[in-house]
């Protein structure tokens, strides 16, 4: 059994007990991306998906980028240096999210 084969169990959404407890627990990044995914996957039921890596990463970088540059006073050399990319690239991304 490889870490993939109950990677549907992990997803499902908690049963409601379980909610209720959660409240009291710190939520991680990881947990939310997980409990999101599980409902992606409950509402698109039976039907086909493609780039969903693409689509996953788009919906997690544009607020990452604008967090980090909220964060630095909008200075891209301090953003850039934040999340461990090259300036020319951070500023590619923002164009591409419409935030430059």
């Amino acid at each position: 059994m490889n870490k993939f084969d109950n990677i549907s169990n992990r997803l499902d959404p908690l049963p409601v007990q379980e909610k209720t407890q959660q409240v009291h627990q710190e939520s991680t990044l990881r947990s939310e991306v997980e409990r999101a995914l599980g409902r992606y996957f409950q509402h698109i039921e039976d039907e086909p998906v493609t780039d969903l890596h693409q689509m996953v990463m788009a919906e997690v970088e544009a607020p990452l980028i604008e967090a980090v540059m909220r964060n630095c006073g909008n200075n891209q050399s301090k953003a850039s240096i934040m999340l461990g990319l090259n300036r020319g690239t951070l500023r590619t991304k923002l164009k591409q999210y419409g935030l430059l």
